[in-house]
């Protein structure tokens, strides 16, 4: 299962970043000469808006929501990194199934879905991610283990039922660049330019795979980072600022 640790990145994410607005061109006049006169620019449909908040060690959340595009913004309230790895469960499995089957070491059973999510943002900040929920069972989940064990094992899994919607989804966001997880890299389509940027994250390797994105701290350098994540001892060189949990290929 996903370790935040791991530092290694559902379709359609926007890490830690808002989504930009996307517009269409409406109109309501038969004669040419009004429409092109009356034509407004309106916002396209947004995903719905999912909060959930984390604390040491269990998540305040919904226990209900409508399927379809779904922005999961986390908000760290504890003073232990955490993040929310949603996990669709087949069939007709249960949360009580996914505490079982975590109870005995090994990979996750095959009717466990990772499906992405916020990965972790520093105490105190949020993150975020936005992705296609069909109905069915899920399970929010932390997998983080600093230090001990994981925070599933102390509280941090909890169930969320996906019922069908009313209407059409919204569409996917516009993304400003794609981010391919492979094994073992990152290919992004273009840089990552300073602003509000939304990425889609595809994961096209043959394993599970996350991302992890860290403000390196002044004069820190990636190989600082990787070095103190070895002990964990002492402040990190860097602010984790979210990213997207464990993503199946």
């Amino acid at each position: 299962m996903a370790s935040v640790t791991a530092l290694v990145g559902i379709v359609a994410a926007s890490v830690a970043l808002a989504t930009p607005s996307v517009t269409n061109t409406v109109a309501a006049h038969s004669s040419h000469a009004t429409f092109t006169k009356a034509v407004a620019r309106v916002p396209a449909a947004k995903a719905r808006v999912v909060r959930v908040t984390g604390e040491d060690f269990s998540f305040n959340a919904p226990d209900i929501v409508p399927a379809g595009l779904t922005e999961f913004r986390f908000l760290n309230k504890g003073p232990a990194l955490h993040h929310l790895a949603i996990l669709k469960l087949g069939g007709g499995k249960t949360v009580e199934d996914l505490r079982a089957a975590l109870a005995n070491p090994g990979p996750p059973p095959a009717w466990v879905k990772e499906l992405g999510g916020p990965n972790a943002p520093a105490p105190g900040l949020e993150a975020n991610a936005t992705l296609m929920l069909e109905p069915g069972n899920y399970a929010l989940i932390c997998f983080v283990d600093i230090g001990g064990p994981p925070h599933f094992a102390k509280g941090m899994v909890r169930p969320l039922r996906v019922v069908p919607a009313k209407g059409a989804s919204a569409p996917r966001p516009r993304a400003d660049l794609t981010m391919k997880l492979v094994d073992y890299s990152y290919k992004l389509s273009s840089p990552i330019r300073a602003g509000t940027r939304t990425i889609r994250v595809q994961n096209v390797g043959k394993q599970h795979h996350e991302v992890e994105l860290v403000q390196l701290a002044p004069n820190a350098t990636v190989a600082d980072f990787m070095k103190w994540l070895e002990k964990m001892e002492g402040p990190p060189p860097g602010k984790p600022l979210g990213g997207v949990a464990g993503m199946e290929p």
